[in-house]
This record gives C-alpha cells, structure tokens and sequence, in this order.
C-alpha cells in the first residue's frame, strides 16, 4: 500500500512555495502527475515548479498545445493530455520522461498505461475559495526519499 501525505494551504502563493521547495529536489527523468478538479490549481502547482527551476518564462496550461517545454536548471516539461482521453497514441512521451528533465502531467489518468510506474502522483482538492489539500502519493524508492525530505519541515499528515 503506498502511503499518502496531506497539506493544506489556504492561498495560491502557498501552493506555488509547497511546489517551488518540491522543485530543489527534483531531477532529470522525475515524472509528477497532477490530478484534481478544474480550477484546483495544478497550473498553479507547476507554476511552483518552474520557478524553483529558475524558468523565467510564463508557465500557463497547455490544453491547447498538449506539451510546453521550459528551460532553467533543468528543462520542465508541462503536459495537459486532458484532450487524450480515450485516444491510445503514443506521442512519443517517452522521449519526456527519460530525458534530461522534469515532466509534469495534469489529467495523467487519461494516458495511466504510459506513465512510468515509478512517479509522484499529487492530487488538489478544493476545500473552500482559497483552500486546497494537496495529497503526495510517491510510486517507488526514488519518491519515497524525495517526500520525506521535502516533508520534514512541512506541516504534515499521513
């Protein structure tokens, strides 16, 4: 059984500081899935990321573009497969993520047969106008070890 840890936070700049302190200790090939509702704040999420990965660029949703490519520290790969659902095609994501950077995925459900099994699965969750609970689901060691670092300073449950 893989374990869960929650945290809550009350505004959008909470949720980008949670992800910009994930994003020191990623590295290349790390795949992050983003589920939640429509407006729950996986944009918001990745906007974290990329600017703990000193990207300077404007991160916003690639629904209409599928993939977006950012290049800092490392490079992020922002993936919106909403529109994949029910399609089995093979876009060549491997290409993403093996490569030298990070992917983030919102709506990885929609393409669950081609994500590595090994990934930090987050999930947001509205819980009032600026409140979310973001629960980490790490798949394999890797992301084990990567949450209990992060989380040690964090205000944590499981």
């Amino acid at each position: 059984m893989n374990k869960e840890y929650r945290v809550l936070v009350h505004s959008p700049e909470e949720t980008k500081g949670l992800a910009e302190r994930l994003a020191s200790y990623l590295q290349s090939g790390d795949v992050i899935t983003l589920e939640g509702d429509l407006g729950a704040g996986k944009t918001c999420f990745t906007q974290g990321i990329a600017r703990g990965l000193d990207i300077k660029d404007v991160v916003n949703s690639p629904t209409f573009t599928l993939i977006k490519e950012y290049q800092g520290k490392l490079p992020l790969y922002h993936m919106d497969v909403y529109r994949l659902e029910n399609t089995l095609d093979d876009l060549g994501f491997d290409e993403y993520f093996y490569g030298d950077g990070v992917s983030v995925i919102e709506w990885a459900s929609f393409i669950e047969d081609l994500v590595p099994q090994e990934r930090l699965e987050v999930s947001i969750r509205h819980l009032g106008e600026n409140m979310r609970k973001i629960i980490f689901t790490p798949k394999g060691e890797r992301y084990i070890q990567l949450l209990k670092e992060l989380l040690q300073d964090e205000n944590i449950s499981h």
